[in-house]
């Protein structure tokens, strides 16, 4: 009776492990940041046209107002956070602007999934500053494209707007240097 019961034990036991495992497994699956997704697949695609360059531009947008938004249900409003969460909405409207103008159907905003919270301010200033660099560079590749002059010059103007949140990132973590 004791061996059965230790034995059943042991199974179950076993079985919510593998359970747990692969819980995890498809957790962190659903978590990693697709390799053609925002800036870093503008920084690999060797071909970008139209449509890509704004889906690129626009995820990356995504992106960066779904990582503000964790920090700030995290550790409050605080800035600069809250006032680049609010520039990156900007952002995104002026992308949808383009996507309106050049007839493009709107990427489905899915970034949610892809960002984890960080677990300090030191690290929420450090993936902002991360997420600036890379933004900076997605943009000065887009607007080097031959693409519609109206867009570059968004490409520009986004790009140059990221120049001001890098440095209020980095000010930011300074505090923690």
């Amino acid at each position: 009776m004791n061996f059965t019961l230790t034995k059943n034990i042991v199974f179950t036991i076993l079985f919510l492990t593998l359970f747990l495992m692969l819980h995890v497994s498809k957790i962190s699956a659903q978590t990693e940041l697709p390799k053609d997704f925002g800036a870093k697949g503008a920084l690999q695609d060797t071909s970008i046209t139209l449509q890509e360059a704004l889906t690129y531009a626009i995820q990356d947008e995504y992106l960066a107002q779904a990582r503000y938004e964790k920090i700030i249900q995290k550790f409050g409003a605080i800035q600069p956070f809250t006032q680049i969460k609010a520039a990156e909405q900007r952002h995104i409207s002026a992308l949808l602007s383009l996507f309106t103008t050049y007839k493009i159907e709107i990427p489905q905003d899915n970034a949610k999934q892809y960002i984890t919270t960080p677990s300090s301010l030191k690290e929420a200033f450090q993936a902002g500053v991360d997420g600036e660099i890379d933004n900076i560079a997605m943009y000065n590749k887009l607007a080097s494209l031959s693409l519609p002059s109206d867009v570059t010059a968004v490409m520009k103007q986004l790009g140059a707007a990221s120049q001001n949140h890098l440095a209020a990132f980095k000010r930011g973590l300074q505090q923690y240097q």
